[in-house]
């Protein structure tokens, strides 16, 4: 039996050399910001070591208010990514089967996803106020063109053979549609999902620093003021968790969902 080599072109590895990899990755960026610190590389102040910004990050959440905040942010992340979809799968869909409805559509999808999404925030401001609406709104505008068009690509990459047996054997349009396109393309419509949620969070922090008073991102401005950079960077850490831990909750879902495409590649 060969012995497999530490580089192997998409080989795939035994789940306990993931796991051990995905930690030594994370001991060494901390053990090397650390030792940054204990250097004197950079100044303590603006870059406190690991074990100020975890201590801090304890003290917030055994505090109560933060997890609040935390709350808030994960709410505004959900409701907004769902309103995304809620359009953007069915539209994206219509568009990738449907030639008339791309032709249709595509143009203004296309003129608004080369818009920054911050540079709404004053219209948003002025049309929603400074509650939480602006800021879903924000969010909203951030993830759901871009959306749209990878959910559209994907349906476009379904296998004409597939089409063209349905409608040989019968089948209408919108059977065909429901029962050969949408299956085909479902396993990458939530892969396509999953990537557009790492965008929201993105722009949470940009959607919480503008006339906010609660979420992670105006926990973060508040600690600015004060120069509480331990703060932000709890915030930071925290963040980077939630996409992880959502991440990890929408790839479980995806091997839930579509087990076959398991069995397939064994």
């Amino acid at each position: 039996m060969r012995r497999q080599r530490w580089l192997e072109f998409k080989r795939p590895i035994p789940r306990r050399a993931t796991v051990a990899l995905g930690v030594a990755v994370w001991v060494i960026f901390f053990a090397l910001w650390e030792f940054a610190v204990a250097q004197a590389w950079v100044n303590a102040k603006f870059m406190p070591p690991p074990h100020v910004v975890v201590g801090t990050l304890y003290e917030m959440l055994a505090g109560g208010a933060f997890v609040v905040d935390i709350g808030i942010s994960i709410y505004r992340i959900f409701l907004s990514f769902a309103l995304a979809c809620l359009i953007a799968v069915p539209l994206g869909i219509l568009m990738g089967s449907f030639r008339r409805v791309e032709a249709f559509f595509n143009p203004l999808v296309s003129a608004w996803r080369y818009l920054p999404a911050p540079s709404f925030i004053p219209l948003l401001l002025m049309w929603f106020g400074t509650g939480d609406t602006q800021k879903i709104a924000l969010l909203f505008i951030g993830v759901l063109w871009f959306l749209i068009t990878i959910i559209m690509d994907h349906v476009k990459a379904v296998r004409a053979e597939l089409i063209e047996t349905s409608m040989t054997l019968g089948g209408s349009r919108w059977q065909i549609l429901r029962t050969v396109v949408v299956p085909a393309a479902m396993p990458n419509i939530v892969v396509a999902m999953r990537q557009m949620l790492a965008v929201s969070w993105t722009y949470l922090v940009i959607a919480e620093i503008v006339a906010a008073t609660t979420g992670i991102g105006a926990v973060m401005m508040r600690a600015k003021r004060f120069l509480h950079v331990d703060q932000i960077m709890a915030s930071i850490i925290v963040i980077g968790l939630l996409g992880l831990l959502f991440d990890y909750l929408f790839r479980l879902t995806h091997r839930r969902m579509f087990r076959y495409l398991d069995e397939r590649e064994r």
